[in-house]
């Protein structure tokens, strides 16, 4: 599968990958997203060389059923999501253990088993793992006295600063396959066989196992140091800041997330990076990676469907699928936006702190929204998306995976970025021309949703503070009409 390229997915013998088109038109995909899972294909059969049989086709079944048939026998390590795994079931191949996760199925169900829905929460199955990999573990203690740094890693971007000041991220060198992919989708698009969305660009993201490891050593070697401060921030003059991006290439399988847990544990231990930023990424990849996974399959196949706990049924805007901004005021929004239409990529607090709490707040329809960051994002699947979008930004599903909506005002946008600079509106007022659309917006939220989470005990005091508004009738009817964000 197109999730499944790096070495521990190969068990020798002949490989067999299908490009099959109509994945790409069954929904719009991001530019950069459609050309890095092709061009990661194509490499791949030219890695393999002669071992590759390499199989263009409309549909997986068009060339399974035909080999089936034929008496070839065929396995695939267990599919990623709810379709393909109904796929290769119905037809009878041989279907290895899932790969590429620090922990089994096996594991999670024993810690799962008998556990009430709103303990499930990442924290303690985090420990669990912790305790039992013994990964940053002093014996039965964790490094450093505790297991998670994350209070000590919220750190507002250094003052008046256009960047970090790190060494650009590492890129890789587009060859005669990414040509080639670039060439194909052009025609497919302009034919209108499918729908691309946001702007082609280079290919900024690995596509090969060589590349993921240069960019797994350009991580560790450059930003590792500031990830765990800075991870919470944002500049407009960065937007990779201390992240290592390496979601994509650890979805395509070219990296195993055990190797890039390794490599921090090992800087760690040589004194190259603080305790701090290595906790945070092995809880980013250890702990939240594999738990959406695991959480993917235990909420079931009718999860995003069936979760609208907040009652949200918004269409999204057209600004949503246009990704340029350009008709957006808010600096916040009309940068993020902008930025995902040119890379297909955001850090994970603009995709939580902008783009999913202005959607929290506006009532956008969940399950829409998830098909949009799917859609829209290099690093989106089926199986990551839906307790993040769900789950953590939406509060769809009424707590199963948060303990309250992640919701703010602009105040603590401002105290993270320096997105309020310049922006026509104003992070302190709530009323009038200059209301910012966040703060404004956080209110009518919480008034409109009040009756779904006035017993959530850690709501109690924002809604006692909503309830004291003198003018909280004439914000609700402002965000109401307000055309202009």
């Amino acid at each position: 599968m197109a999730d499944q390229l790096g070495p521990h997915f190969d068990d020798g013998g002949d490989v067999l990958l299908i490009e099959a088109q109509a994945v790409l038109a069954r929904r719009p995909y991001h530019w950069a997203k459609a050309h890095l899972i092709l061009s990661a294909l194509r490499h791949r059969a030219a890695e393999l060389g002669d071992r590759a049989r390499y199989v263009t086709a409309e549909h997986y079944r068009d060339v399974l059923i035909p080999l089936r048939d034929s008496g070839e026998s065929l396995s695939v390590v267990n599919p990623t999501s709810w379709g393909s795994r109904a796929l290769v079931q119905e037809l009878g191949l041989k279907i290895l253990p899932s790969r590429g996760f620090v922990s089994s199925e096996e594991f999670f169900s024993s810690w799962v088993q008998g556990k009430k829905p709103g303990s499930l929460k990442l924290e303690n199955y985090y420990r669990h793992w912790r305790d039992a990999s013994g990964v940053l573990m002093e014996g039965s203690q964790p490094a450093g006295g505790q297991y998670n740094y994350d209070h000590d890693n919220r750190q507002p971007p250094p003052k008046g600063a256009a960047n970090l000041g790190l060494p650009a991220p590492w890129k890789p060198v587009e060859d005669e396959i990414d040509a080639q992919v670039r060439e194909d989708l052009t025609k497919w698009s302009r034919e209108g066989k499918i729908t691309l969305l946001g702007r082609e660009g280079p290919r900024r993201f690995a596509a090969t196992r060589q590349e993921a490891l240069a960019a797994l050593a350009d991580f560790v070697e450059t930003r590792l140091m500031d990830f765990g401060p800075f991870e919470d921030a944002s500049l407009t003059g960065d937007d990779v800041m201390a992240h290592s991006m390496l979601s994509i290439p650890l979805n395509l399988g070219l990296l195993h997330p055990q190797e890039v847990i390794d490599a921090c544990v090992n800087a760690y231990d040589q004194g190259k990076a603080p305790l701090g930023s290595v906790e945070a990424i092995v809880r980013q990849i250890a702990g939240w990676r594999d738990w959406v996974w695991h959480l993917y399959w235990h909420l079931g196949e009718d999860y995003v469907q069936k979760s609208n706990y907040l009652d949200a049924h918004v269409d999204l805007p057209q600004q949503f699928w246009d990704l340029d901004g350009e008709n957006v005021s808010a600096k916040c929004m009309s940068h993020v936006l902008k930025s995902v239409g040119d890379t297909g990529y955001a850090h994970h607090i603009q995709r939580l702190m902008i783009l999913g709490n202005w959607s929290l707040q506006r009532g956008y329809n969940p399950a829409h929204l998830n098909d949009w960051f799917i859609d829209a994002f290099v690093d989106g699947t089926p199986w990551v998306m839906p307790a993040n979008v769900i789950g953590m930004s939406q509060h769809a599903d009424g707590g199963l995976v948060a303990t309250k909506p992640y919701s703010s005002g602009g105040a603590y946008i401002n105290s993270m970025s320096d997105f309020c600079s310049g922006c026509p509106f104003n992070p302190k007022v709530r009323l009038g021309e200059n209301a910012c659309p966040f703060t404004a917006g956080y209110w009518a939220f919480l008034h409109r949703v009040e009756p779904r989470i006035r017993g959530n005990h850690r709501m109690a005091q924002p809604l006692a503070g909503m309830r004291k508004l003198a003018d909280i009738d004439a914000v609700i009817e402002q965000e109401a009409h307000r055309t202009s964000w």
